[in-house]
């Protein structure tokens, strides 16, 4: 069986092997792949693994030996679903694998806006406290988080996950879903999306992107936040208005935002975020600790074993009837 890794290196920059996969056949590896280089690269390919690579219509419509298609990521917008389905090649993604580390993400962003760690230790290193006639000085209001309220849009597994770190901070959580489920950890209070954008300090986005709620975060709903919130994002940059944020955060509408995700990645030099007042961005790795590779690379060789045995798992489009 012919394998093909479009684009390894994200997820394995070398510090996973790869040995799995090498068990199931014979296996070419790249660590990036142009749309233009994808049909060459994948020609004779029963199984074709992508992270970011798209896999459209047009490209798989000239991959007459592909049987199987592995997205390793969770999102799998990558891939023309419908296209697949319609060639009866089954599309598999990871869904869980990083629900501990993007919910220990979303708190590095809210500790970080209420402490600004890194930022005074850069002002020790340059000397200052050397210099200071006090024993201690700050240059941003330190917030301590016990007793104000964490607002979750979204209340799937990394939500729930997030919920449990507020709660041992001491933080009051309101979640918000649009298929909300009865089984709310203990301390969480369903909310409605207006109430928890009104009063929370805190908003954490946790949603899959449709094509319902992108662009939620909007002038109309940041309007209705308190000028003294923060809004986190580690979940789909699209569910963002970024023009709408950025104006939010420059005229003080809202305190702050934490984003690992942006609508456009990488970011594009004109996104008006990157130079908006307390936006703090990384880039996208909320997903990215070795545990959670480690566990989305397990889970993209199970899914190829278990369509070799004829059991896929973890498919997202249904075969051709």
């Amino acid at each position: 069986m012919k394998i093909v890794v479009l684009d390894g290196y994200t997820l394995n920059p070398g510090d996973l092997a790869w040995d799995g996969l090498y068990e199931l056949g014979e296996v070419s590896i790249y660590d990036r792949s142009t749309h233009h280089e994808v049909v060459e690269r994948a020609s004779g390919a029963e199984v074709v693994l992508t992270n970011k690579t798209m896999l459209t219509r047009e490209i798989l419509e000239q991959l007459p030996d592909l049987k199987y298609i592995g997205v390793l990521a969770t999102g799998y917008n990558v891939v023309d679903v419908e296209a697949a389905r319609e060639m009866d090649i089954p599309v598999t993604n990871v869904p869980v694998y990083g629900t501990a580390s993007v919910a220990q993400a979303v708190f590095a962003h809210v500790l970080n806006l209420a402490q600004h760690t890194a930022e005074h230790a850069a002002t020790v290193k340059d000397g200052r406290w050397c210099s200071s006639k006090d024993f201690c000085y700050w240059d941003y209001p330190l917030i301590e988080l016990q007793g104000l309220k964490m607002g979750i849009i979204g209340f799937g597994r990394i939500g729930r996950a997030t919920a449990d770190l507020a709660r041992a901070f001491g933080m009051e959580v309101l979640a918000y879903d649009t298929f909300p489920q009865s089984d709310l950890h203990d301390g969480v209070r369903l909310a409605e999306l207006y109430e928890l954008v009104a009063v929370s300090d805190f908003i954490s986005l946790h949603c899959p992107l449709t094509s319902e709620n992108q662009g939620m975060i909007n002038k109309e709903l940041i309007s209705r936040m308190k000028n003294s919130a923060f809004l986190i994002n580690t979940s789909r940059g699209p569910l963002v208005d970024e023009s709408d944020l950025a104006d939010g955060l420059n005229k003080g509408q809202i305190a702050g935002a934490g984003l690992d995700v942006l609508s456009v990645e990488p970011a594009s030099e004109d996104n008006p975020l990157l130079s908006a007042k307390n936006c703090y961005i990384t880039p996208h790795i909320a997903w990215a600790t070795h545990a959670a590779r480690s566990r989305l690379l397990d889970t993209a060789v199970s899914n190829i074993r278990s369509f070799i045995a004829g059991q896929t798992e973890n498919v997202v489009n249904l075969s051709k009837s």
